[in-house]
């Protein structure tokens, strides 16, 4: 008998549907979005007439162009001050479950945000335009950084199409011997 492991339960629970090759589609939990992925993808479903499927599903952050330190001088960089304005006006126009703008106290790294606001829970699949998304699988989720086109994909259909990775069983039998 071969053992399940979480990734595999956690996979089965998840799956829409299969295809004949292999290619799953995979319902998704929690999508977190921030100002660098985010941009394009809302701006493929405006032109498609489209709004995000589920916005309960959205815990947004301005993460990646925001300063550390000296938040009273504002972000300085015209591109990225652009981005989380972009992101700032994407999140009014469509909603979420949480948004975190910058200087929101609860404002931070993604990956940070998710489980600290109790949005990244175990037994969830969880994505994001980042890839250290799969830093959430420390919390038993099945966690996976994704591209621009796939953030798009995500808003629209709450789904994410993919293969299953393979996995590998590592058992051990004996108790190691003292150092």
């Amino acid at each position: 008998m071969v053992a399940r492991t979480l990734y595999d339960k956690l996979w089965d629970d998840h799956v829409v549907r299969t295809e004949s090759d292999g290619t799953a589609l995979l319902y998704i939990d929690r999508h977190l979005v921030h100002e660098v992925t985010s941009p394009q993808a809302y701006e493929g479903l405006r032109l498609a007439g489209r709004k995000p499927w589920r916005v309960a599903s959205i815990v947004a952050t301005a993460d990646h162009n925001t300063p550390t330190t000296d938040w009273d001088q504002g972000i300085r960089d015209p591109i990225s001050r652009t981005q989380v304005e972009t992101l700032d006006a994407n999140i009014r126009a469509t909603g979420a479950k949480a948004y975190f703008p910058f200087r929101d106290a609860r404002q931070g790294i993604v990956h940070v945000i998710g489980p600290e606001q109790g949005a990244t829970l175990p037994g969830m699949t969880v994505v994001c335009g980042d890839s250290h998304t799969s830093t959430h699988g420390a919390f038993a989720a099945l966690a996976f950084g994704i591209g621009t086109s796939e953030v798009e994909h995500v808003l629209a259909t709450q789904c994410l199409l993919m293969k299953k990775s393979r996995s590998l069983l590592i058992r051990a039998d004996h108790a190691s011997p003292p150092a």
